[in-house]
């Protein structure tokens, strides 16, 4: 599989796996092929209840909270072998 499809792929598992939740956002952030031929592949997204309402925006706080998950898929076969959360810190 390439990079291309990789990402497809696990942008389209993840949609999948968090359609109860309501989703949105979806998108590529990082991927890579490693020596273990295993893609891992971060896809972010936002949940309804992540994003701020007028009084964020008015406050000037951020008004879009993501979450990101790190899916390992296996080059090979391409099954999704795991999903984990991917923690990022704050800039400081």
């Amino acid at each position: 599989m390439d990079v291309k499809e990789a990402a497809k792929l696990a942008k389209e598992y993840v949609a999948d796996l968090f359609a109860e939740e309501g989703i949105g956002n979806v998108g590529l952030e990082e991927i890579e092929l490693r020596a273990d031929q295993y893609w891992y592949v971060t896809v972010g997204f936002s949940r309804p209840w992540d994003q701020g309402g007028l009084a964020t925006i008015t406050l000037g706080q951020k008004g879009l909270r993501r979450s990101f998950k790190v899916l390992r898929i296996d080059n090979d076969s391409g099954n999704v072998e795991s999903v984990k959360d991917r923690i990022l810190r704050e800039a400081e």
